[in-house]
């Protein structure tokens, strides 16, 4: 194993190369698994939490907490791990007598466990350490490159252990507002061929992004999980999720309500491929199985344990106001014929990185959708 030394304050502290350190925890990951295990993380230190919204980036008052990020940017406290800082530890990583850790990237090991409870933490370090000494701080969100590593803690499982692995994952995110989305729509759709202009989900038009509103030929925002089904409407959480919401024309988006996904109908006007009849909705070929990764998301994502309906699908095509949507068997044979392209991925990576920092699953690995649904 490679070591560099470092001096923090005076005091001589190991460092490890990155290689050396492939397979501590990132923040993200750490956030999600606080279940008192013993783990490592690794990421740059971004402030002194004082509260649990609170978290100082100047001024500091104390050597005992310090905060990490996966970005030296970060300035979102729900993205950041508290660390508790012991007596130990405190003459190289008190940021009180070390401001100049600010931005620096270090390993910590110890209990992942909440600080400021509920926010999450680590505790009782054994061990803290900087990670590349010398290394130029990212200014933006952590490259996924590893992808793997952002889906550490679902390596190996399948079934219900996977999906329960990859919810762990998933809600760690950022939530945005139902304002917020409009401009989380008009980058994450971006027509590849067009700055300007987004793309319509079911019609496949490529539409200025500033003809956004309620006008007849403007385009809006379409809940895929249509919001009726578990009646969470658009206040911040599921409502608000950019994995399911997609541009889409105004009249098309009416005529496709609230209805649930199946095969066959009758052309639905202004959208070219889809059909509808009184209790379903088939979306043109090009997006079928982009629908069906987002129908999966949500039902990964929204388990019933953080204030929102637990959203699961169903082969049924009358499922009303329950959390539940349809039909099962149709979603993943869409998903099947139609994989993951160019246009999507990028729509993930965009998501990941700008807005919500949280990952599909299903557009990174397809092949999950079979492990949990069969």
């Amino acid at each position: 194993m490679l070591s560099l030394a470092l001096t923090v304050a005076g005091a001589a502290v190991v460092a490890t190369s990155t290689a050396a350190v492939a397979a501590d925890l990132s923040v993200s990951q750490a956030l999600a698994a606080q279940d008192g295990r013993t783990a490592s993380v690794i990421g740059y230190v971004v402030g002194q939490p004082t509260a649990e919204s609170t978290v100082l980036r100047s001024g500091f008052t104390a050597d005992t907490a310090l905060a990490l990020a996966d970005s030296a940017a970060e300035t979102g406290t729900a993205r950041m791990l508290y660390v508790q800082v012991t007596a130990g530890f405190r003459a190289a990583f008190g940021l009180q007598g070390n401001p100049s850790l600010m931005g620096r990237r270090i390993v910590v090991t110890g209990q992942l466990t909440p600080y400021f409870s509920p926010h999450p933490g680590l505790k009782s370090p054994t061990a803290m350490s900087a990670a590349d000494a010398g290394a130029t701080p990212s200014a933006g969100p952590t490259p996924t490159g590893s992808v793997d590593a952002y889906y550490a803690a679902a390596t190996g499982k399948s079934g219900a252990a996977l999906r329960s692995a990859l919810h762990g994952i998933i809600k760690v995110q950022t939530r945005i507002s139902y304002d917020e989305v409009w401009n989380a729509l008009k980058d994450t759709d971006q027509d590849p061929s067009n700055a300007n202009n987004v793309i319509l989900l079911y019609s496949g038009r490529s539409q200025a992004k500033s003809t956004n509103g309620g006008g007849a030929n403007d385009w809006n925002r379409e809940h895929v999980w249509a919001k009726s089904h578990g009646d969470f409407g658009t206040a911040t959480g599921p409502g608000t999720d950019v994995h399911h919401l997609r541009p889409e024309d105004v009249s098309v988006n009416s005529a496709r309500g609230n209805k649930d996904f199946d095969a066959g109908g009758s052309a639905v006007s202004e959208a070219p491929g889809c059909l509808s009849d009184s209790d379903s909705f088939e979306p043109r070929a090009a997006v079928k199985g982009d629908v069906a990764r987002m129908i999966m998301y949500m039902a990964v994502r929204y388990e019933g344990d953080d204030g929102w309906p637990d959203l699961e699908i169903n082969n049924s095509v009358a499922n009303g106001s329950a959390p539940r949507i349809g039909k099962l068997s149709v979603l993943l044979q869409w998903h099947r014929q139609d994989p993951p392209d160019a246009f999507e991925k990028r729509r993930n990576e965009r998501i990941y990185a700008a807005w919500q920092h949280n990952r599909n699953p299903f557009i990174d690995h397809p092949e999950w959708a079979t492990s949990i649904w069969g």
